[in-house]
């Protein structure tokens, strides 16, 4: 009797300690469902405050779909998510035009979802990644409305479609033909705005001045035509000036001068040449010039040019005047060949490295070898005879020894 009632009470006191477990178990696993549906709710209230267009389509809220609003402008997407909400498996799908938009950007789409502690945070983080995409490309802009494209064809017959070289596409940028009173072809390319006329076009052409124009909402393409010929003769005897210059001497730069192109390098002899900065403003007058060469024979013409400075006429050509002032006759396409001037780099035995042609000689009459500054000055650089004082680097010509000087290669902008 006595082992019974102890047994029982054994009994009683081990489902008494089940059940008090029971319970410690399940008022854990309600707190914990608590705390999960307390954070799901916080998450979906900063979400709705975030992305109100963004909603969640079923009870289990493992599937948002809708849209995420960057820059005014709104893209369709649905995000599924796996039972227990992790990211870390999440899938992401978008709309075509979201997945251009997304293109390069995946990897740091995919580290995103891995590293974000919620769909909160990963939803700013995608917002921010496509604020870089849109400022990156800037074509992926909204439809214009119709009467963008009404007011486009009213304005091209107006101007005449044999104006018309090209047009993109999305009929936003337009290329423009014009003709100078020379004869002269000049395109400027015409960009407009999704509020066009409302809004001023942006203009570029091959010129050496800005293109300024002045627009207001009644302005058209053809008041841009107008402005753009009105330049154009404006620059009529600059260009005059450097298509003698072109026509008539050897030029060794740029190797394809464009319209916006002021300085011309024009050749003396062999190793010897002279560069004129032509002012667009007042185009015969006496140009900036630098006489390129050995000393030796470039001496003799830079005397010449200080004395002769007032010889200039500045009603004949710039050619002309660089004739009379230096006393010399530039050669020409009619009686040499380019190659006469065209001599290679004594050290990487090329004519053109990159956009430079040899432009360093050596002073010794009997050498005259030349060398592209840049790689004469990576030569004495190397050497340890050689040194250098602020940015010229002294040493030795690589072919004769003699001494012979480099100022410091410097990047063009």
């Amino acid at each position: 009797m006595h082992k019974a009632k102890k047994v029982n009470q054994c009994g009683m006191k081990a489902g008494s300690a089940l059940n008090s477990n029971d319970e410690c178990r399940t008022q854990r696993e309600r707190a914990q469902h608590h705390t999960a549906d307390f954070e799901l709710s916080r998450m979906e209230s900063l979400l709705v405050k975030e992305s109100p267009l963004l909603l969640p389509l079923n009870k289990e809220k493992t599937v948002y779909d809708g849209f995420i609003t960057v820059q005014e402008r709104d893209f369709r997407i649905r995000i599924l998510l796996p039972p227990d909400h992790q990211l870390k498996l999440a899938k992401l799908q978008c709309c075509w035009q979201l997945k251009q938009l997304l293109c390069g950007y995946g990897h740091i789409v995919k580290q995103r979802l891995h590293h974000s502690p919620d769909l909160v945070s990963f939803v700013l983080e995608l917002k921010t990644v496509l604020e870089v995409a849109l400022k990156c490309r800037p074509e992926c802009r909204s439809i214009p409305p119709p009467q963008y494209y009404s007011q486009l064809i009213i304005e091209m017959e107006d101007l005449g479609w044999d104006k018309l070289v090209s047009i993109d596409t999305e009929f936003r940028t337009l290329r423009l033909r014009a003709e100078d009173s020379s004869g002269r072809q000049h395109v400027v390319t015409v960009k407009l705005k999704p509020k066009h006329p409302v809004e001023a076009p942006w203009c570029s052409a091959d010129l050496p001045v800005p293109l300024a124009m002045t627009w207001t909402p009644q302005s058209s393409l053809g008041h841009v035509h107008t402005q753009f010929l009105l330049l154009l003769e404006s620059l009529a005897e600059f260009w005059a000036v450097l298509d003698e210059i072109d026509e008539k001497t050897w030029v060794l730069e740029p190797e394809k001068p464009s319209r916006a192109d002021t300085m011309r390098r024009i050749a003396i002899a062999n190793n010897v040449s002279i560069k004129v900065e032509v002012d667009t403003q007042h185009p015969k007058m006496l140009p900036e010039c630098c006489l390129l060469g050995a000393e030796h024979v470039v001496t003799p013409l830079r005397n010449k040019l200080n004395a002769n400075m007032h010889l200039w006429n500045p009603d004949c050509s710039i050619l002309q005047n660089l004739r009379d002032v230096l006393e010399i006759e530039f050669p020409s396409p009619a009686t040499h060949e380019k190659s006469s001037f065209s001599a290679e780099c004594g050290i990487c035995y090329a004519y053109r490295l990159e956009s430079a042609i040899p432009d360093q000689v050596c002073n010794d009459p009997r050498c005259g070898q030349p060398f592209h500054q840049a790689c004469l000055y990576e030569w004495l650089r190397g050497l340890p005879s050689s040194r250098q004082s602020f940015n010229i680097v002294f040493g030795e010509c690589p072919y004769c020894s003699k001494p012979i000087t480099v100022k410091m290669s410097t990047q063009k902008p």
